[in-house]
């Protein structure tokens, strides 16, 4: 399984080199979001009990995630047109392990959202966010992104499977971006939201992967802010791994 599930992925890494614009567009809207929204609400850091001095710096950890979802959530799209040309049923009567079909395709899409959040990052950079720069809270920040990158592209590619059509995927995709970061602490601290988007935040991924990136990129790290949030997100990841792999396996048979 791990022999075909890095087979595949080479496969797809592949395909991705020769075509690396389809990388750079993922990034336009993230890009103009850090741009337009930075300068939009620079001056909510005058609001009594702010938790930043700088809007950019506490924006930049929302930014990240929505790379993550727009690289991420549309993971499914290209498995499933896969699935509609044949593709699939082809390696299904090959000896090539079941999982790996679905696990290189995620890891594939992953891969892909750490290099667009690095560009993000130096982006950020560069307009004047200043957050840490050591190496263990930037390796800390790149473990949210991988397993909620990992987390999107299997919960995308499982409902692929389970749908078998392109329309109301592309209506899940979109809910799986823009709504869900609206109902997290991307845009606005959790002080400042009604106390009904504060409780649909409780079973918002987004949101632990936001306040799991924030806890350690910005400010002061807090380790205990950054364990509870990660582990609570590393349960969203393993459950959405399993449907996928879950999904392809009913396929199958």
């Amino acid at each position: 399984m791990l022999a075909d599930t890095w087979y595949l992925f080479n496969k797809y890494l592949k395909i991705t080199i020769r075509m690396p614009l389809w990388t750079l567009f993922g990034l336009i809207q993230p890009l103009i979001w850090l741009v337009i929204f930075g300068q939009l609400f620079r001056n909510m850091t005058q609001i009594p009990g702010f938790p930043a001095d700088s809007y950019l710096d506490f924006f930049l950890p929302g930014v990240l995630i929505m790379t993550v979802l727009f690289g991420s959530s549309w993971s499914g799209v290209s498995l499933l047109r896969e699935i509609q040309a044949g593709t699939v049923d082809k390696m299904l009567v090959s000896p090539v392990s079941r999982v790996a079909i679905v696990l290189s395709r995620v890891l594939h899409a992953t891969v892909q959202v750490l290099v667009q959040s690095a560009i993000i990052l130096v982006v950020a950079w560069l307009l004047g966010a200043r957050f840490n720069l050591g190496m263990v809270p930037l390796g800390l920040t790149l473990v949210v992104i991988t397993l909620l990158g990992l987390c999107f592209a299997a919960a995308s590619n499982g409902f692929a499977i389970a749908l078998q059509r392109e329309e109301p995927l592309v209506v899940i995709g979109n809910m799986m971006t823009l709504p869900l970061m609206f109902f997290s602490s991307a845009l606005v601290p959790e002080g400042f939201m009604p106390q009904w988007i504060r409780l649909v935040g409780l079973i918002n991924p987004i949101n632990y992967a936001v306040e799991g990136v924030r806890s350690v990129l910005v400010g002061t790290p807090d380790l205990d802010a950054y364990l509870t949030a990660t582990g609570i997100l590393a349960g969203f990841t393993a459950a959405a791994l399993w449907w996928a792999v879950s999904a392809f396996n009913a396929l199958r048979d």
